[in-house]
């Protein structure tokens, strides 16, 4: 028993000193393009923290005028005024928005559109991981609520803006997590079966689906639209899991950082050429393989209509 668990500490103690060159190996790719934004227009949901926030942080960088749009105002406030010292960029703004929430939603879009004329990148990154059975005030179940029902929202109802401003991009948070997801249309709130980490899979799929049936929708518009994932990150994600929390702190020298995971949102928001790749799915900077799930356009387009009905919207 001593000889293993000399050789676990030693195993151990080794991976640690080889960490920074194994997290070196799988931290992906890195967005390469020297676009600048000034005169541009970008909202990001969820960007008070996380990869969310550098991602913001780029985007303020390089000249846009940010809009954090997130639940926790304070906190908000708080991470623009970093952005804010950091590229000294003072048109970082924090807007109030609840993706759990279709009347915070449409408040959002409502004063958005009051007050900005253009939008040129829209990037859906703010997200829920593995919460506890719970629905909204609308009557969602809380991932298919925030991480897909919610964005679908505020991207249908920024739309008209994005399509005035074309050239224009739509950018999706996805995860490799989508593999494992499945559109149980029969029990979209999970009324009759609940896992809260599968819930969480299945809502990663309709991000990929939202995506794909939305780059058919925009076709001859301008507006272009891609899925992302960033990779497993050191984030508060996993926030809700007490067990996740201690591996993923256990294993923090191996994860990306959120400077490293939001890299591949940064690539589709502003990478030259990637017109012709509108609606697929791209991981470490570049396009890469779906599941065969993910590919079912019967499926896409269900969930679209599905969604809509479900949000009370009217279709043209």
């Amino acid at each position: 028993m001593l000889v293993v668990l000399g050789l676990l500490t030693s195993f151990l103690s080794f991976l640690y000193v080889i960490a920074p060159s194994i997290r070196k190996f799988f931290a992906g790719g890195v967005c390469r393009t020297d676009v600048q934004l000034f005169g541009k227009v970008v909202v990001i949901t969820g960007a008070n923290t996380g990869i969310g926030k550098e991602t913001a942080r780029e985007l303020a960088r390089r000249g846009a005028r940010v809009y954090i749009a997130c639940r926790d105002v304070l906190k908000g406030e708080s991470a623009a005024s970093e952005i804010q010292a950091d590229t000294k960029n003072s048109q970082v703004l924090v807007r109030k928005l609840d993706l759990s929430d279709t009347k915070s939603i449409r408040a959002f879009a409502e004063g958005f559109l009051a007050e900005e004329k253009q939008l040129h990148i829209l990037i859906n990154n703010a997200g829920v991981m593995l919460c506890p059975y719970s629905k909204t005030a609308d009557g969602f179940e809380t991932h298919l609520a925030v991480n897909h029902l919610g964005h679908f929202l505020l991207t249908h109802l920024l739309l008209g803006r994005l399509k005035e401003s074309a050239p224009a991009r739509v950018v999706n948070l996805s995860s490799v997590a989508h593999h494992l997801g499945k559109i149980r249309f029969h029990d979209l709130q999970g009324d009759k079966y609940y896992n809260l980490g599968f819930a969480y899979c299945h809502s990663k799929l309709a991000n990929v689906l939202f995506t794909r049936e939305l780059a058919k929708r925009l076709k001859g518009t301008g507006v272009t639209t891609y899925a992302v994932h960033p990779g497993i990150v050191r984030s508060k994600l996993v926030r809700h899991s007490f067990l996740l929390c201690l591996l993923w702190r256990l294993f923090s020298p191996f994860l990306k950082t959120t400077w490293e995971g939001a890299q591949t949102s940064l690539h589709c928001a502003l990478a030259e050429g990637l017109e012709p790749l509108s609606g697929k799915y791209f991981s470490d900077c570049k396009k890469t393989w779906v599941s065969p799930r993910a590919r079912n356009n019967k499926t896409a387009e269900r969930l679209w209509n599905v969604s809509c009905e479900l949000l009370g919207i009217q279709q043209e």
